[in-house]
């Protein structure tokens, strides 16, 4: 053998046997944590097309590791290194459109549509179907234990990793276009996360294995050392998926995230053995390593905990909702029925009082008509109790149509006029000049204003009672403005709330429900408007106004 050869021959083995640890290190580490991770997600999730595109990525890039570990032992061994550096640009490209179409289905919840899928097929195939030819490989440089390489089939396998980099940033533009189709799956923080990851993989993959490549071809570095820091950036996107899994529970994996990145931790620890040689280095490592497994083992059954206590309260809160649903279904079948035998009741009252069923004797006027006023709140105090839980629930309707809320204001008063006059209250009405015209549901509304009105009434032992609209702006404002109990700091926090009563409330109204302003606030914003009440405090009156759109 030519003496020359011979010398480049040594000159390449001592250029691996100074790399040999640090190829071990780069190599066997990050292939065996992504194999554990994509198979243990496949296992767990293997109806899941995001799972499966992420095991086939674990695959292909153990492989991808493992022909370039071979290419490195193989330095002086032609045909193998042939055989393997040929598969290098195959499986490169089968790694740059898995990530993208792992990173696709992960982000939008479905699988690629076939044209997708298609397109990177036949982008591939020139790649697939050259790899074994020499418009892949020309020949082998004994020189430096180099194949030589066709700047095309460089060139093309390389721009496909840089079209997926491209690609990648506008997946979630895709994420919302189907909507729609029921592809909302992760958070848009989760989204970008894993966006990132991929991006940082491809492009970090991309620049050392293209640099490596021409800088070689170029005779400006002797090996291919820069391709084996392109390697670790695999390890870095199963850290960020690790992160995924724990923080969002992507793929439904609980525990996964957190025992994958101890154990990365472990295999990138574990590896440095390969490293040192002296007595107090291996004992440093070893130190490290127990330590880490120490702590390891501490989060690990740090974040077990913490999934269990969520998984108990969202079990928690789905018997809630459950119990929630069927107390829902339990007051409109109660409520329902009482209605039903109350309004009978009272129409039987109704009809004595008129003398339906004859002349009724002078000494039961006063039993009737307490019978029908009873009857009357009764079928009142059910109405609330249903208005409250139908809102709760969803079930309310607006048919919204124009009317004069003047009108509206006119008639309340004219019906609560002999209460505020059996408690000798002075009662008034005032309006702008002007239109009152609005949108909205008359019928709702008129149940939202007497409520008002009549709580004012009800809640003022002596004094006045003052209702105003008036126009501000595009808004028409109603007041009602009273001398009654007034509201203290601690009650204002619980108007506007189900079930909500001031302390004293109930001294005063012993019917009260306390879902009365509940149901006004609900209506008032369906229509866009706003209500709130004002007081002074304890003893000095209150005000409650409303803001409606005039248009």
């Amino acid at each position: 053998m030519d003496y020359n050869l011979l010398e480049n021959i040594q000159y390449c083995k001592e250029i691996v046997d100074s790399l040999l640890s640090f190829l071990y290190y780069t190599h066997i580490p990050p292939a065996v944590i992504s194999l554990l991770l994509g198979t243990y997600v496949l296992v767990k999730n293997h109806k899941n097309v995001s799972a499966r595109f992420l095991f086939a990525l674990c695959i292909v890039f153990a492989l991808w590791t493992m022909a370039d570990l071979g290419i490195w032992l193989t330095y002086d061994q032609a045909t193998p290194m042939m055989f393997l550096w040929s598969l290098i640009g195959m499986l490169s490209t089968l790694l740059f459109v898995l990530t993208f179409l792992f990173t696709y289905t992960f982000v939008t919840g479905r699988a690629a549509p076939r044209l997708m899928t298609l397109s990177w097929i036949v982008l591939s195939l020139p790649v697939i179907f050259a790899s074994a030819t020499s418009f892949n490989l020309g020949s082998f440089d004994a020189v430096d234990c180099v194949a030589t390489e066709e700047t095309w089939y460089l060139y093309y396998y390389h721009g496909i990793g840089l079209l997926a980099a491209i690609l990648l940033p506008f997946i979630p533009l895709m994420r919302e276009k189907n909507k729609a189709a029921g592809s909302e799956r992760i958070p848009r923080s989760a989204v970008m996360f894993a966006i990132i990851g991929a991006e940082l993989f491809l492009l970090t993959f991309l620049t050392t294995s293209f640099l490596a490549s021409y800088l070689v071809e170029a005779g400006i570095v002797p090996d291919f050392g820069l391709e084996q820091y392109g390697i670790a950036a695999m390890a870095v996107f199963m850290a960020f998926l690790g992160y995924l899994i724990v923080q969002y529970r992507a793929f439904n994996l609980k525990l996964l995230g957190a025992s994958a990145l101890v154990l990365a931790l472990l295999i990138l620890i574990g590896s440095e053995f390969l490293f040192v040689k002296d007595v107090i280095g291996i004992w440093l490592v070893a130190l490290t390593f127990v330590l880490a497994l120490f702590f390891g083992f501490l989060l690990v059954d740090g974040v077990k905990r913490e999934i269990r206590q969520r998984e108990h309260i969202e079990k928690l809160l789905k018997e809630l909702e459950k119990s929630n649903a069927q107390q829902v279904t339990l007051i409109h079948f109660i409520t329902h029925q009482i209605k039903g035998f109350l309004a009978k009741s009272r129409n039987i009252f109704a009809g004595m009082r008129e003398g339906d069923y004859g002349v009724m004797p002078e000494s039961m006027n006063d039993i009737v008509r307490m019978g029908f006023e009873s009857d009357t709140k009764g079928v009142e105090t059910v109405q609330e109790i249903l208005g409250a839980a139908n809102i709760k629930s969803g079930k309310v309707t607006y048919k919204m149509a124009p009317f004069d809320l003047k009108q509206l204001i006119d008639e309340i008063v004219a019906l609560l006029k002999p209460a505020a006059d059996a408690k000798k209250l002075e009662f008034t009405e005032s309006a702008d000049d002007g239109s009152f015209i609005i949108p909205g549901d008359r019928g709702q509304l008129v149940n939202a204003f007497k409520n008002l009105i009549d709580n004012s009434i009800k809640y003022t032992p002596s004094g006045k009672v003052a209702v105003s609209l008036a126009h501000a702006s595009d808004k028409v404002v109603f007041k009602i403005e009273d001398t009654g109990v007034g509201i203290t700091p601690e009650d204002m926090n619980n108007l506007f709330t189900e079930g909500g009563h001031g302390k004293e409330s109930q001294k005063i109204n012993t019917d009260s429900t306390g879902f009365g302003l509940y149901i006004v606030k609900n209506i008032v914003e369906a229509h866009n408007g706003r209500v709130w009440a004002e007081s002074d405090g304890a003893g000095k009156g209150s005000r409650f106004i409303v803001e409606l759109p005039a248009k």
